[in-house]
């Protein structure tokens, strides 16, 4: 079965071969990591004889998700070294940038045995931490034949994976096997993974890591501050709010919708949805902050913000200007040439932000009278909603939920959330209709970020949770 998951992914691997090359020529995406893919990972990351834990998160989500966890093993286990890997090149960014927290960052190889051997046998961990459904049978089967603990943290599976998976689940099961531990959101999801062969007694529930992240974007007292790569403007900063808000006048701005990791398609109905809110009386001083969840399309949004009526400004342009202000770049950047048109009557005055950075997002929640999170309007599935939640921000979210469905049915339970399910051309006018009346009603957003809050508040404690049963494991192994 593994020699035939292998022969696949290697035909998948070719398929795709054409989408990487063109992905790496226009997005500089995957080209620099595909050494470390391969399994050759820096000799930093080598084994220094300490004990090691390998932490893995697929991308930006899962990194803050697990930085409480990090932090919580990094105080429990001084003497252990922490590693952490990532998939997604915005998650590794994310993740190098808050480096000084662990030892170090690098990309998880691809799932064939000689790459996964390769970065084992450098990395030489003595546990391995997965977060959410990063199921890998080569690497996870590698590890149980080494000795290696393995552990799924914060896992969930939702029912269009598990469809999915069920057409396997003679080779689910034998997954799951390798796992010393399998950690789930809830009921629900520890459910879907016993059906799916996970040994009931290897299985608990430990309730979301994300309710325990902090409510600073996940960026706590001790990350690493300037400098950063003052010449990329998707580089981290490192106290973007602050800066933020000076560059934009956000805390000035008393009706500010917020919209967070908007795809394709969802632009434009936002754009429309602003135009109604700023024809209601008293909200004319509406402003909107767009952040894409992907890189590779804050050009494509910010030519559809170009064309729109609006006044714009890009949080990349402010970023490297403020950076030439401060002597940390080429001061013979061009901006229109290099990150294209901006805005002409200031950033500060813009009817629309573009914020085309990364990592930044989070901590922005924070000056939004509304927020909208994305990815819920067209099927993708939606976004993380307790990131607003921890600022207290009345939160609206289209019908499409299914990645988060249990977060996003404990808000709507407690009316901690609006959801609206229209489709289609009604989505714009409903839309429309919920912001304007959450612009207009303050005492009901309020009341309504209040109760996001609270759900958030009594449902931490995940991370210790999880903590202590990777500490008991280690116990009973002669680890620790």
């Amino acid at each position: 079965m593994y020699l035939l998951y292998s022969l696949v992914l290697s035909l998948l691997f070719l398929a795709l071969l054409p989408y990487f090359v063109y992905q790496a020529a226009r997005h500089r995406k995957y080209a620099g990591s595909f050494k470390e893919r391969m399994g050759w990972l820096p000799e930093s990351l080598h084994g220094d004889g300490r004990k090691t834990i390998w932490v893995h998160a697929v991308s930006v989500g899962e990194f803050l998700a697990a930085r409480p966890l990090i932090d919580r093993l990094k105080t429990d286990l001084p003497g252990h070294r922490i590693v952490v890997s990532t998939t997604t090149l915005t998650g590794q960014r994310l993740a190098r940038s808050h480096s000084n927290l662990f030892d170090g960052a690098f990309y998880f190889p691809f799932d064939w045995k000689f790459s996964v051997r390769r970065a084992l046998d450098q990395v030489n961990p003595g546990i391995v931490v997965i977060l959410e459904t990063e199921l890998w049978p080569n690497f996870s089967h590698e590890c149980r034949t080494r000795g290696v603990v393995t552990i799924l943290a914060n896992g969930r599976i939702s029912p269009r994976s598990f469809r999915r998976y069920r057409r396997v689940r003679s080779f689910m099961r034998r997954v799951f096997e390798d796992f010393s531990l399998v950690v789930m959101q809830s009921e629900a999801d520890a459910d879907r993974a016993r059906q799916l062969g996970a040994q009931a007694s290897r299985v608990r529930v430990f309730g979301n890591l994300k309710y325990d992240q902090p409510g600073d974007g996940g960026r706590g007292p001790g990350v690493r501050e300037e400098p950063h790569d003052a010449s990329n403007p998707q580089s981290p900063s490192p106290i973007p709010s602050c800066e933020i808000d000076r560059q934009f006048g956000l805390s000035s701005s008393p009706n500010l919708i917020v919209a967070g990791s908007t795809a394709p398609g969802e632009e434009e109905l936002l754009l429309a949805v602003l135009e109604q809110v700023r024809n209601r009386p008293g909200l004319e001083s509406a402003r909107l902050l767009i952040a894409p969840r992907h890189p590779e399309r804050f050009n494509e949004v910010a030519s559809l913000m170009a064309r729109s009526s609006f006044t714009f400004a890009r949080r990349s342009h402010e970023k490297v200007k403020s950076a030439i202000e401060t002597g940390g770049a080429r001061s013979d950047l061009s901006f229109e040439t290099e990150f294209g048109a901006g805005d002409p009557t200031g950033p500060r005055a813009a009817d629309l932000i573009l914020l085309d950075t990364i990592g930044e997002l989070a901590s922005v929640y924070q000056f939004a009278a509304v927020v909208f999170v994305g990815g819920s309007l067209v099927p993708r599935g939606g976004h993380n909603i307790i990131e607003p939640a921890a600022f207290a921000k009345p939160i609206i979210v289209g019908p499409h939920t299914e990645n988060f469905r249990q977060i996003v049915s404990d808000f709507a339970r407690a009316d901690a959330v609006v959801q609206i399910s229209e489709r289609g051309e009604d989505v714009v006018n409903c839309l429309a209709r919920e912001m304007i009346g959450l612009l207009s009603d303050r005492e009901h957003a309020r009341a309504l970020g209040e109760r996001a809050r609270d759900i958030l508040l009594r449902n931490r404690g995940a991370t210790e949770r999880t903590v202590a049963a990777i500490e008991e494991i280690m116990k009973n192994k002669g680890s620790q």
